[in-house]
């Protein structure tokens, strides 16, 4: 493939990547001057070691900002979105975040580019163990490129687990409620790996909430009864004060109690 066509169709790409597609029989030194010639014709952005940006027509290389999200899977191949990034892949976030957020096998100190803020996390220690590190995880389409995010079940546990880095509860708790299915059977089985009694009591609160919006069975939640945690616990660690929710043996703030009285069960 000639380097004009490979830029229009890779808005953000690693060197591997590159080498091939460019130059397939390992002509790594070659592609780096292909790459060079392209850069200082304003065409071509360096992000990182390795790490590239095809510039549009008409853009000025140093005023231009790439896809976050490219970037990063760029960055990371292995890379599985997680927390509020996975909320807007998703089509579910409220907002929209300078920061991005992914599970990857390499663990590194966020980075930085023209303000936005890339952080990769490790993958709980949980599913490490187990070795279900990639449950949950769907794909998506962004632009010309597939990427791989926590679905919705997983989204659900993650914020709960981390609701610093989705935005807060009550953002996170609108959010979550406006998918449009959870997959209870995979929920349920995320939540075994995970074996973190006040999630299943987080979770449980949740479906309670929103049984109707969810088709939550009685059944379905008298199983999360059997792993309510004896002691009552805060839905947010820093909390103080809210309503005690003797099912879930939860204290939720008072704020996410407002309106959320539990839906009545299907008829």
């Amino acid at each position: 493939m000639d380097t004009n066509t490979f830029l229009q169709t890779h808005r953000v790409f690693n060197l591997d990547e590159a080498v091939r597609v460019l130059a397939p029989s390992g002509g790594r030194r070659a592609t780096l001057e292909r790459l060079k010639y392209s850069a200082a014709r304003g065409k071509l952005k360096k992000l990182a070691r390795g790490v590239y940006a095809s510039v549009p027509p008409g853009v000025e290389s140093v005023k231009f900002q790439p896809d976050r999200f490219l970037v990063a899977a760029a960055l990371r191949p292995d890379a599985i979105f997680s927390h509020h990034s996975a909320l807007e892949l998703l089509g579910a976030a409220h907002s929209e975040w300078r920061l991005c957020t992914a599970y990857s096998g390499r663990r590194s100190q966020p980075f930085t580019l023209d303000g936005l803020e890339l952080r990769f996390l490790s993958h709980p220690q949980s599913l490490v163990r187990l070795q279900v590190t990639e449950l949950g995880k769907r794909s998506v389409y962004r632009f010309d490129r597939e990427l791989s995010v926590t679905g919705p079940e997983r989204t659900l546990i993650d914020g709960f687990r981390r609701p610093d880095l989705v935005g807060g509860l009550a953002e996170f708790v609108e959010s979550v409620a406006g998918f449009s299915v959870l997959d209870l059977p995979l929920l349920f089985e995320l939540l075994d790996a995970f074996g973190q009694k006040g999630l299943w009591a987080m979770v449980g609160w949740f479906l309670d909430t929103y049984r109707a919006t969810f088709y939550v069975s009685d059944d379905d939640l008298a199983l999360i009864d059997k792993h309510v945690p004896k002691a009552p616990l805060y839905l947010a660690r820093d909390q103080r004060g809210g309503v005690l929710v003797r099912r879930w043996n939860l204290i939720v703030p008072d704020a996410l109690m407002q309106g959320k009285e539990p839906d009545e069960p299907q008829r």
